[in-house]
């Protein structure tokens, strides 16, 4: 195998359950293949005995570091000391020094980090000789000013200075880094409008293509939302699609019904089933037979960055799918040919109640969203160019 590689994630990257583990996980297991990979990554929730066992399996060398509720503190320290929250919050010194321990019997060719808050990893001493790769996946610091401009005084305040810090990070690595990596050509584009785009490359998301695959089950009358209850921009694009949309759909077919299913459902999102017609599934081992029984699958984003894995997955099960602008910014799929696309309400609407009337066109649009993704996102495709990049890296330095 070739020269050891450093991967440092921002999470435990197992099971792929969700976005960034998703991304993570066939990241590492893309280079484990190549490279023996030293994984240091951070964990805010105990470790099933079975997963910790599938990482080391994977990697050469492992290092799962605690971090609890002195997180908060740091990333008010980084905040009061003009950074980020963000870098205060992933700073741990138990990974520091796990990193000056491995140090001193490996010199890694590379390192490549999961997320932009474990930038001050990539300074520590023990990599001054070795190629540095940011995975910044998504310009964060648009999500912060995005999340400002949706939030409520005093918080659209701390998110916007968020966003301004995590911005000058972003605009500063090209100067000291070796590699930028994003998700999409159009998460690539807006970095290169504020930094120097040298460094950057495009390393798209795939979808486990054998996994996500369609099933023949009998439909329900229902079209479904999936993803992690309790994150913003899900709890946002829920309450907008039940109050703004699902009423007139509801008066046309009071039939049907909108299911949401996820993780951990916030409060918001609980209530919102006292609305008719409305489901909440929580926390369910495998979202593929909710996804299958569903007619429609619905992704309402109003605050989305980079590519929807959820869009992905749902495509790949040959699923009839509406998803809104925001969702289908970092997907090339055609609306009209593969999906179709809504922002209005009155759009939603019409989507919607076009595709539970229409089992022909429900047909054409999911074998044509399954085609795409199969030509366009299998993990090896998507992964074959970082393994072409890296290749241009000189060997230890």
């Amino acid at each position: 195998m070739g020269e050891p590689i450093l991967y440092l994630t921002h999470r435990v990257p197992f099971p792929p359950d969700k976005g960034d583990r998703i991304r993570n996980w066939n990241i590492l297991r893309f280079l484990a293949e190549r490279f023996p990979v030293w994984l240091g990554c951070l964990s805010d929730e105990p470790l099933p005995a079975e997963h910790e066992q599938v990482l080391r399996k994977t990697t050469q060398q492992m290092g799962i570091v605690p971090i609890g509720r002195e997180r908060w503190v740091r990333g008010l320290g980084h905040m009061l000391r003009g950074r980020s929250i963000s870098e205060g919050m992933f700073w741990s010194p138990r990974l520091a020094n796990l990193l000056a321990e491995w140090g001193k019997s490996v010199r890694f060719r590379t390192a490549i980090i999961s997320a932009s808050s474990l930038v001050p990893y990539l300074k520590h001493p023990i990599l001054s000789h070795t190629t540095k790769i940011v995975d910044l996946v998504d310009v964060d610091s648009q999500k912060w000013f995005d999340y400002a401009a949706k939030a409520r005084f005093p918080r659209s305040v701390v998110y916007r200075l968020e966003g301004q810090r995590v911005r000058k990070l972003e605009q500063g690595l090209p100067t000291w880094v070796d590699g930028v990596l994003l998700v999409s050509d159009a998460e690539a584009e807006l970095y290169r409008s504020f930094a120097s785009s040298g460094h950057v490359r495009v390393v798209t998301n795939g979808v486990d293509l054998e996994y996500f695959r369609p099933l023949e089950v009998d439909l329900e009358p229902v079209c479904t939302f999936v993803g992690a209850l309790d994150y913003p921009p899900n709890v946002d694009a829920a309450e907008w699609f039940a109050t703004e949309v699902w009423p007139a759909v509801r008066t046309t077919r009071p039939d049907l019904r909108f299911r949401l299913v996820g993780r951990n459902p916030s409060s918001r999102v609980l209530a919102l089933k006292s609305i008719a017609g409305i489901e909440v599934v929580a926390s369910v081992p495998d979202v593929r037979p909710w996804l299958a029984r569903s007619t429609v699958v619905v992704v309402p984003l109003r605050i989305a960055r980079g590519l929807q894995n959820k869009v992905l997955e749902a495509l790949a099960m040959a699923k009839a799918c509406v998803v809104s602008p925001k969702a289908l910014a970092g997907v090339k799929a055609r609306p009209g040919s593969e999906l179709l696309a809504a922002e209005t309400p009155e759009e939603w609407v019409a989507a919607i109640l076009r595709l539970f009337h229409d089992s022909s066109l429900r047909r054409t649009l999911g074998e044509a969203g399954r085609q795409y993704v199969e030509t366009h996102h299998s993990w090896a495709a998507c992964l074959n160019p970082l393994a072409e990049w890296l290749a241009t890296f000189p060997s230890s330095r």
